[in-house]
């Protein structure tokens, strides 16, 4: 697996919309534990610990490229860079909190994908996504 710092602002966002397209799947499931689980469902940490990677400094991630592709556009835009910041922290902390949980159902699932700081940080990231294509 690429480490986080080599991590590239598109392999971040592929690792975290891939983790969520996931977690869908896996809440339809209707799994009491990811414990014993077999097949795909057995690969529900590796999501979202790919996912936990990928939002490490996302925030300075989308700062620098944005800044390095249109300096202008980045800074009339701080407040979203700003929020896009704290969108990932946010999420980050669903995911790190799932994660320490011994059991994970498809119920906890469900609610984290029902979660307005995932959503927001996925809104955040088509947009920015179309944005930096050009």
């Amino acid at each position: 697996m690429i480490d986080t710092a080599e991590q590239s602002l598109d392999q971040r966002i592929d690792a975290i919309e891939s983790g969520y397209e996931f977690m869908l799947a896996y809440a339809a499931q209707g799994r009491d534990t990811d414990k014993g689980a077999t097949g795909a469902a057995s690969e529900l940490r590796d999501f979202l610990d790919a996912m936990d990677r990928a939002l490490g400094e996302l925030g300075e991630r989308v700062r620098a490229q944005a800044g390095a592709q249109n300096a202008e556009a980045a800074n009339r835009a701080s407040e979203f860079l700003d929020a896009v910041d704290q969108d990932a922290k946010r999420a980050q902390g669903v995911i790190r909190l799932v994660m320490a949980q011994e059991k994970i159902s498809s119920q906890l699932i469900d609610n984290v994908n029902a979660s307005i700081h995932l959503r927001a940080l996925l809104t955040d990231l088509f947009v920015l996504d179309e944005v930096l294509k050009g």
